[in-house]
């Protein structure tokens, strides 16, 4: 037995008990007299003790001897400690050590394994074996799983039956870019990685599983950003016989659910808005509503007054900063060089003060006069002492600029607090859009999404306009969940490949067994995908999923501790029918 307990369980009523522990070494402190040692597992930390009264000598050269990391099992017994840690759980007590036994020594590591480390992001990616032993990447790693195992058992009490669905598929053209794999037994053919298991939980539903659920891996090979990585996890769902109101009804549920699990709090019915309303009001369809800043359209007020750039523009929208009108102008400087970065990619922006004396400035006095000034910041219910900023450009570009700026301010500001939760469902989304470079349209969802029930004769006449039957699930301004009432029709869904630009012979050899299955009877069906790396990272009060996945990549894609993606032999290209030349032997 290479333990009796673990390091974080031994406390004071463990006292005078004998007791083996194995572990990581942390610290050794030699004062001669006394060395202390603290032995690390997953689950806390142990003080061991040995003193030239009490410990043989030979044990004592052993502890000496210890470096950090070692992995060692120790025997010995449980005393009172006379200087207290009430900062861990095992703080009233330590071992007096007996026996050592050094498991596996240990080279010293590239950087120190405590919370607080001293190496860089790259470097612990390369030795992420080791980071893991660190708490800040453990914790998060242990609150992924405890959150899986909710959703396992909050889906299940629901009904939901857990399918895995195939890793090697068939490559498709919508959405982002496929990873592929050769087929070495098919010369010249490849399988894709799911992108989603999208249409294999259609089929389910044709078969009659009727409530399907799977965390599952997924593959996307586009460019990373904080909150994406090449493969993720999703929770994903179907359901039969149901509408938008059934599926949006039992996922608030498990949101809800794990909201409660983290926060102790109960959630009221979640709030809903429209794409349309999102997009006026916060420039985006995943709004942060923890924070007020609403957008105010000010075309009326300050159209034909002489200044050419809000003239020219289709648009002039704004927000309100309250209590800001004390900023600098070297603050407000700095505000325009923000919005001014080629990430925005806004000409400028416009600002007026309400002072706390009742008059109001602004950095275009020189066309606009005190009533016209004063008639916009009535329109945005303002204050003295607030700020108000204008931005103006073509719709949706200055509307995403003003987002932006939005969320940066209420980042600096502190109103965007990690502990504060605000769900939201956005609803009603655009059916299609169009792409000026193809002159196409493109599934702004993916192209099995119903168009709503009232929207169907739009496809004939004006597509554009029709609406999807489709919904998001929004926490604290990110997407962490999507999904759709699906066609279950095989004429609507051949319509739907027609205005996408597939001609009868690509819809058949991409989608011809998904067509098939629809002859055999689909049932009204319809579901949902969380993005379990994202929401798991929100819940716990970030934004960044790198440190809630085990093994993730860099922002290169790349794996820097096998260092993968790797080069192939030639013998290995020849066997997958890559190799152009035939190889000499």
């Amino acid at each position: 037995m290479f333990r009796t307990h673990t390091n974080g369980e031994l406390n004071i009523s463990n006292l005078n008990e004998k007791v083996t522990l194995s572990g990581w070494v942390q610290t050794v402190r030699d004062k001669g007299f006394v060395i202390w040692v603290d032995i690390r597992d997953r689950y806390g930390i142990t003080q061991l003790v040995l003193d030239e009264d009490r410990s043989s000598k030979e044990v004592l050269e052993q502890a000496r001897k210890l470096g950090r990391e070692f992995v060692i099992q120790v025997k010995g017994t449980v005393v009172e400690r006379t200087s207290k840690n009430p900062k861990i759980p095992t703080g009233e007590i330590e071992v007096l050590v007996d026996e050592i036994n050094v498991l596996n020594e240990a080279q010293l590591p590239p950087f120190t394994i405590e919370d607080e480390t001293d190496g860089g992001e790259e470097l612990r990616m390369k030795y992420r074996y080791l980071d893991i032993r660190r708490n800040p990447v453990k914790n998060k790693l242990i609150f992924r799983s405890q959150m899986a195992q909710e959703v396992r058992n909050y889906l299940a009490n629901q009904g939901f039956i857990e399918v895995e669905t195939p890793v090697l598929i068939k490559s498709t053209p919508e959405g982002a870019r496929d990873f592929v794999v050769p087929s070495r037994m098919n010369a010249g053919q490849f399988y894709a990685l799911p992108q989603s298991p999208q249409t294999f939980k259609q089929l389910l539903m044709v078969g009659g599983l009727d409530k399907y659920f799977q965390i599952v891996k997924c593959f996307r090979d586009e460019d990373l950003r904080a909150d994406r990585q090449p493969e993720f996890t999703q929770i994903d769902c179907e359901m039969a016989f149901v509408e938008q109101e059934d599926i949006m009804e039992v996922f608030e549920g498990l949101a809800a659910h794990l909201l409660k699990e983290v926060t102790g709090k109960t959630f009221d019915k979640f709030p809903r808005m429209t794409f349309a309303e999102a997009m006026k009001k916060y420039g985006n369809d995943k709004p942060d509503i923890r924070f007020g800043m609403e957008f105010v359209e000010v075309n009326h007020l300050v159209k034909n007054s002489g200044f050419k750039i809000f003239d020219e523009a289709e648009l002039v929208v704004g927000i309100k900063v309250d209590g800001k009108a004390d900023y600098t102008r070297k603050q407000i400087d700095e505000l325009i060089d923000w919005v001014k970065r080629p990430q925005i990619g806004a000409s400028g922006m416009v600002w007026i003060k309400c002072q706390n004396d009742g008059t109001l400035t602004s950095s275009v006095n020189k066309f606009y006069n005190g009533e016209q000034l004063k008639a916009i910041a009535e329109a945005f219910s303002a204050k003295e002492g607030d700020l108000i900023l204008l931005m103006s450009g073509s719709i949706q570009k200055v509307r995403a600029q003003l987002s932006a700026l939005r969320m940066e301010l209420g980042n600096r500001l502190g109103l965007r607090k990690p502990d504060e939760f605000a769900p939201l469902w956005v609803v009603d989304f655009p059916l299609l859009e169009w792409d000026e470079e193809t002159q196409r349209y493109h599934a702004m969802h993916h192209p099995f999404t119903s168009p709503k029930p009232e929207d169907y004769h739009l496809l004939d006449t004006n597509p554009g306009d029709a609406r999807a039957n489709a919904y998001d699930l929004v926490l604290n301004g990110n997407e962490i969940g999507g999904g759709s009432i699906r066609i279950f029709d095989k004429e609507l869904q051949s319509k739907m490949f027609d205005l996408l630009g597939f001609t009868k012979e690509e819809a058949e050899a991409q989608f011809g067994f998904l067509m098939n299955a629809f002859r055999y009877g689909a049932p009204p069906h319809g579901g949902l995908a969380f993005g379990f790396d994202r929401l798991v990272a929100i819940l716990d009060g970030n934004e960044v999923i790198r440190d809630y996945i085990a093994f993730p990549k860099n922002n290169s894609g790349r794996d820097v501790m096998i260092d993968a993606p790797s080069p192939i032999s030639d013998e290995q290209l020849y066997e997958l029918n890559l190799q152009v030349n035939q190889l000499d032997n």
